[in-house]
């Protein structure tokens, strides 16, 4: 079985801080959802499998599609894949979205776990990171998922705010959990290179917050993630018992997935491939038979180093077993060697054939993971 990821671009304005493929102009919307149906003929073969164990629709913003335009994107689906019994099915929204006339047709499709990109439940967060929803909509757009009985929901955080203070960091996340949510995904502020807020950094226009509460929010986040009930599973994740995102974790364990539309990523366990980040080129290519992507082969090493990086993500961490099967004893020796110092350090622990970050090995898992690669 394997993952199938559908990127969908459009956005009705964009945030601040973002640097996910997005285009405002829904004329390109009927030519986007006849190059989706498209694509899944012209590389469903990119994947030697058939079978779906989960479908995630990300963005830009899912929810801007109507429940038509879902509908014709899940029997596009249905006619190429067959769909496994229980899979997990993850739509992205933006509480502006959501209706009770929208959920009541969501319904209707096989979607069955719901992404909220809420990020702030503060106005002044909410100006400053160019969000059209407000405290009030965001609490009522979860409310009313609830109701239509959607209660697979996660939402989204960012902390490290310019000006972020622990106090309103504890509110955000005490109000999340106010909301019976089962899973939050937390996000620390990056700026990215392009972005609008980057601009505003380079222009002196905002200052960052520094390492020191930078790391206070982080103990925050995981304290009172861990009082509620949660798994602090990812690094930016947390979870109750069972509600794991289980698309996200394929990712995290090296299962094989296929990305559909402008700037999806697939991966087939021995290449990856990505779709040009550019709706025009995207959809010209799709028309013409001859989808716009680049491919990249993966030799031992790197497939080694993508083991890593995904596999200590996560509280499972990596298995030295798995280790010594897929890459060989040097490959193994190599990561123990380099694993040695971090757990005499208590940031890297060891349990049977697992070895995973520690709780303060988190806040330098970007370290430990570069010395743990492999470099030619």
């Amino acid at each position: 079985m394997f993952s199938l990821y559908i990127h969908v671009p459009f956005c009705a304005t964009r945030c601040v801080y973002c640097d996910f493929f997005s285009n405002t102009d829904t004329r390109y919307k009927e030519p986007y959802l006849r190059a989706i149906e498209k694509e899944m003929e012209l590389r469903g073969e990119y994947i030697d499998d058939d079978t779906l164990e989960t479908i995630y629709l990300g963005g830009g913003t899912p929810s801007r599609l109507s429940g038509n335009d879902l509908e014709r994107i899940f029997n596009a689906i249905s006619r190429r894949f067959s769909i496994a019994e229980g899979a997990e099915i993850t739509l992205e929204a933006n509480p502006d979205d959501i209706r009770p006339d929208y959920l009541s047709a969501l319904r209707d499709l096989p979607i069955n776990r719901i992404s909220m990109g809420i990020q702030s439940f503060r106005p002044e967060d909410l100006r400053l990171l160019n969000r059209r929803h407000d405290r009030e909509q965001a609490i009522r757009a979860v409310e009313l998922c609830q109701a239509h009985g959607f209660t697979n929901l996660s939402i989204d955080l960012i902390y490290g705010l310019p000006g972020q203070t622990p106090e309103a960091w504890e509110e955000n996340l005490r109000q999340a959990i106010r909301l019976g949510t089962p899973h939050l995904s937390a996000y620390h502020l990056t700026y990215e290179e392009g972005t609008a807020l980057y601009k505003r950094l380079q222009a002196g226009q905002v200052e960052p917050v520094d390492e020191e509460v930078s790391v206070t929010l982080f103990h925050i986040l995981t304290e009172r993630m861990a009082e509620a009930g949660f798994q602090h599973y990812e690094i930016s994740n947390f979870a109750r018992p069972g509600f794991h995102a289980r698309h996200n974790s394929a990712y995290w364990t090296g299962k094989p997935y296929l990305g559909l539309g402008p700037s999806a990523h697939s991966y087939n366990r021995t290449s990856r491939e990505w779709n040009v980040a550019s709706l025009p080129l995207y959809l010209r290519g799709i028309e013409s038979g001859q989808p716009a992507t680049e491919r990249e082969t993966l030799d031992l090493s790197t497939r080694y180093n993508d083991f890593i990086i995904t596999g200590l993500r996560t509280m499972w961490g990596i298995s030295l077993d798995k280790l010594r099967t897929e890459f060989g004893e040097a490959l193994l020796a190599y990561c123990q060697k380099q694993a040695r110092p971090y757990i005499q350090r208590g940031l890297l622990r060891q349990e049977n054939d697992r070895l995973a970050l520690s709780q303060a090995g988190i806040l330098l898992s970007d370290g430990i993971m570069s010395e743990l690669m492999y470099i030619k």
